[in-house]
C-alpha cells in the first residue's frame, strides 16, 4: 500500500501530462474519433435485439427506438430455434477451423521464405506479386477463379481437349470449403506476411551468428531462433483471429451462394442479410450480431488466458 501511495503521489498531474503529450494526443485524435463514430456509437443500436423494432414507429430514429415494444429475449429464442441459424453457424465454424489449420500458418512460412531471399530485387519482385491480389475486390477474385476453374473455364477446356471429363470445382458443395480457402490464400496470404516480416526484422542477428558458431545448421536456427522470435506475434494474431472466428466474410460467400447452394455457402453474415436486412426484421439480425460479438469476446478472453499460461503477453496483460 505504501508503494502504491508513493506512485500516486509521484504521478504528474493531468494538466501537466496533457501539456506534455498534446502532440501525441492530437495525432491519435482522428483514429479515436473514427472508432467513436463508427464503432462505439453504433454499439448502442444493439438495444434493438431486445425489441420488436419498427423503424417507422416514430418520426425520428430516436422515436423509433422509444416507440418499439420490448420483448426481452424473444429475438434470441427465435434465433436459437431456427434450424437455418444452426446450419449457418456450423458452416462458419467449419470454415474458420479449416482456415485456421491450413491458411493461418502460410503467411508465417511465406515471410520466412521472403526473409531468406538474399537478392533485394528478387525479394521486391516476389513481394509485389504476392501482395497484389490483396487489392483486388472479391468480385474480381471470384471472377478469376470462375474463368480458370469454372465449367467453361480454362482448365475445363483443356481437359475436354484431351478427352477428359472436367472437374466440378466452382459448383460442388462438397469441396466448397477447399475453394473458399484457396481463394482466401491467393488473395490475402501475401498481405498477411507484412507483420511477420516486421517481426523477423526485429530478431537480433547476433543470435543467428552465435548459433552458427555453435554449429547449428539452417533448420536448427529456424527452430531455436526464428520461431521463438515470431512466437509472440503468432500468439497475438491467433488470439485476434479467434475473436473474429464467426466472421468469415460476406462478399465472397454471397457471390457463390447460388452456385453451390445455401446448405454449403450460408454463413452467419449471409444469414443475417437474408433473414434480417432483406425482410426488415432488424431486431433478429441484431440478436445474431450480438451473439457473434459475445462468442468472440469469450474466445478472446479464453485464448488470452491460455497465452498467459504459456508465458506470452497476449492481447493484454494485467501487469
Amino acid at each position: 500500500r505504501g508503494r502504491d501511495r508513493g506512485r500516486r503521489t509521484r504521478r504528474a498531474p493531468l494538466r501537466a501530462r496533457l501539456r506534455r503529450d498534446w502532440p501525441l494526443l492530437l495525432m491519435v485524435a482522428p483514429a479515436a474519433l473514427l472508432l467513436l463514430v463508427f464503432h462505439y456509437l453504433p454499439t448502442l443500436g444493439n438495444v434493438v435485439a431486445f425489441q420488436d423494432y419498427n423503424p417507422y414507429a416514430g418520426d425520428t430514429p430516436l422515436a423509433a427506438f422509444t416507440s418499439s415494444p420490448w420483448i426481452g429475449f424473444g429475438q434470441f429464442e427465435a434465433l436459437f430455434g431456427d434450424p437455418a441459424f444452426w446450419d449457418a453457424l456450423r458452416n462458419t465454424l467449419a470454415i474458420t477451423a479449416f482456415q485456421l489449420v491450413f491458411y493461418f500458418p502460410l503467411p508465417v512460412v511465406l515471410a520466412i521464405v521472403l526473409h531468406n531471399i538474399l537478392s533485394p530485387k528478387l525479394r521486391g519482385f516476389v513481394q509485389t506479386v504476392v501482395y497484389l491480389p490483396h487489392f483486388f475486390s472479391w468480385v474480381l477474385v471470384v471472377t478469376f477463379f470462375v474463368q480458370m476453374f469454372g465449367g467453361a473455364g480454362l482448365l475445363a477446356q483443356e481437359m475436354r481437349d484431351v478427352g477428359l471429363e472436367p472437374w466440378n470445382i466452382m459448383s460442388n458443395p462438397d469441396t466448397f470449403i477447399l475453394l473458399v480457402t484457396a481463394e482466401t490464400v491467393w488473395k490475402d496470404v501475401g498481405w498477411g506476411t507484412i507483420v511477420f516480416l516486421a517481426a523477423l526484422s526485429m530478431i537480433d542477428q547476433h543470435l543467428y551468428e552465435a548459433s552458427a558458431v555453435d554449429g547449428a545448421g539452417r533448420w536448427r536456427r529456424l527452430w531455436h531462433v526464428t520461431l521463438p522470435g515470431l512466437r509472440p506475434v503468432i500468439v497475438l494474431l491467433l488470439i485476434l483471429r479467434l475473436g473474429d472466428a464467426l466472421s468469415v466474410g460476406f462478399e465472397q460467400f454471397m457471390l457463390q451462394r447460388d452456385a453451390v447452394g445455401r446448405q454449403a455457402a450460408e454463413v452467419l453474415d449471409t444469414f443475417v442479410y437474408f433473414n434480417s436486412i432483406t425482410t426488415g426484421n432488424y431486431g433478429y439480425g441484431a440478436a445474431a450480431g450480438l451473439f457473434k460479438a459475445m462468442v468472440g469476446l469469450v474466445l478472446i478472453l479464453a485464448a488470452n488466458r491460455f497465452a498467459h499460461a504459456l508465458g506470452e503477453r497476449g492481447v493484454y496483460s494485467r501487469s
